[in-house]
């Protein structure tokens, strides 16, 4: 007889269901796993033969046959020790339940006990789509679930004791804990401890309400990286749609072990990083930096020194919001929506033009800025040039607001937008585009014509132009207005024109 179990796998971020089904025959001994399967999903069969083993089964002595399903497409991990181990131990007789409303998730170790895997959460979520009742996991994978409703998720430490469960019918139904709303959470850099640099601070709260790309330039120790971690603490709160998601990509990158996420991600890769680290890399590809970085900020410090390959990946999920990435086993799509905060010095000894500290020449000013391409640059939204922080802005501990306040305009801004965009497939405004950006951004006739001014003056590109508009429908949310005035395109127009390449 064939027994079947239903399991699942992770192709991207893409949940794979597998259905792996077990033949014991008379004939040879011997054990035979089929179905298209990596060398780490092979090497599970001597570890559920082991397992079972040290666990108090003993594998009959025949011909037995594994296939896991589907066979024309090619699984890895090592998602598949339970639902193996299970199906064998039905094959065998020692389990009789109908296994079919059920799924099972884990790795096994050589004495029985189960091992975490990464994947768990959007597992669980597609098994509860499917219609699956029960789900038993890795008991260190539990805390990754402990928000979802409307599948059972049993957490299991052994296999001698999902057996027990299974044969007794008596499962342990995962607690469900809002912890979300009952933890206040704390971040380690807040807007308070950031003195001076007022134009920097501001372009951050834009950037954080409309989701806006931000490059600062200036020499070293002028608080560009401590703006940049700042930025996290005022970034706004996330929905339920949106903190899955994210909850989602990070499980499947093996970061949820303490749940799902509480703060939007904030990732901060070297200049060595590879273009295979940022966009994903491997036979069966895994997120990469820029993917990680979906939903909160990816921040490259020292921008001039990545990579120009590396740079020049985020051009496609700075304009769509995702990154394709091509293998022979097929073409992968990860989604990469982030506010990118890039630093970079304004010469390769980084004082220009202090002509007292730099010795740079204007062809080495100009070849070190150039490094970063003009496409690059144009796709930022926000430029500021920051100085050294002055003395007395030094010891200045009155009107430094905190990341609290600066947060919840944020949060007021966001909330103009998603009321604005109920209707549309988009939740901020660096979003707009097409018809969407002449219906939302609408111009009274001396905001057209001072456009028009800056537009013909400074030589601006299209995607300029666009990029100055939405940033003005950011400052005008911010301030509650409900058009856009001069006073928010004059604003927006000097976080634009500073970066040299506009123009």
């Amino acid at each position: 007889m064939v027994c079947k179990t239903n399991c699942a796998t992770i192709t991207g971020i893409s949940v794979l269901p597998v259905v792996v089904e077990t033949d014991i025959a008379n004939g040879l001994p011997s054990f035979d796993m089929v179905g298209l399967l990596s060398s780490d999903v092979k090497e599970s069969r001597e570890r559920v033969r082991t397992a079972l083993k040290n666990s108090g089964f003993m594998i009959p002595t025949g011909r037995i046959t594994i296939n896991i399903a589907p066979g024309h497409i090619r699984k890895s991990g090592t998602y598949f020790d339970i639902a193996i181990a299970i199906s064998l131990l039905q094959s065998m007789g020692v389990i009789n339940q109908d296994l079919t409303e059920m799924m099972f998730i884990g790795e096994l170790s050589l004495d029985g006990e189960v091992v975490s895997v990464n994947g768990v959460l959007p597992i669980v979520m597609d098994a509860a789509s499917r219609g699956i009742k029960k789900c038993f996991v890795p008991r260190d994978n539990a805390k990754e679930c402990i928000n979802f409703t409307g599948i059972e998720v049993i957490a299991i430490k052994s296999l001698s004791e999902l057996v027990m469960m299974l044969t007794s019918g008596k499962y342990e139904k995962l607690t469900v804990a809002n912890r979300m709303t009952s933890e206040t959470t704390k971040y380690k850099y807040d807007f308070k401890e950031i003195k001076g640099q007022t134009q920097a601070r501001r372009g951050a709260e834009i950037a954080a309400a409309g989701q806006h790309n931000l490059i600062m330039i200036g020499p070293p120790g002028t608080g560009k990286s401590a703006i940049a971690k700042a930025t996290q603490s005022i970034l706004p709160d996330m929905d339920e749609k949106e903190r899955m998601e994210i909850s989602k990509i990070q499980s499947i990158a093996g970061n949820l072990k303490d749940g799902p996420v509480r703060t939007r991600p904030f990732r901060s890769p070297h200049n060595t990083a590879t273009v295979a680290a940022m966009t994903g890399g491997g036979i069966n590809p895994k997120p990469g930096e820029i993917t990680l970085a979906h939903g909160g900020v990816l921040y490259m410090d020292e921008f001039p020194e990545f990579r120009r390959a590396v740079m020049e990946t985020l051009r496609q999920p700075l304009e769509d919001g995702i990154i394709k990435v091509s293998r022979v086993g097929g073409d992968y799509e990860f989604p990469a929506r982030f506010i990118l905060l890039a630093a970079m010095n304004p010469c390769r000894c980084g004082y220009y033009p202090d002509r007292n500290r730099c010795n740079c020449t204007e062809r080495d000013v100009q070849k070190y800025t150039e490094k970063v391409s003009g496409p690059i640059m144009d796709r930022m939204d926000l430029c500021v040039h920051m100085n050294p922080v002055k003395y007395t802005e030094l010891e200045m501990e009155e009107g430094v607001e905190d990341s609290e306040t600066i947060r919840e305009r944020v949060n007021k801004a966001v909330k103009i937008q998603r009321e604005r965009y109920v209707n549309e497939n988009i939740l901020f405004n660096s979003q707009l585009e097409g018809e969407m950006l002449n219906k939302y951004c609408h111009l009274d006739s001396k905001e057209k014509a001072l456009m028009e001014n800056i537009y013909e003056t400074f030589k601006l590109s299209v995607r300029s132009y666009q990029k100055i508009l939405k940033v003005a429908r950011t400052i005008a949310d911010l301030a509650c207005d409900k058009n856009i005035k001069e006073r928010h395109l004059a604003e927006a127009l000097s976080f634009k024109v500073n970066d040299g390449k506009s123009s």
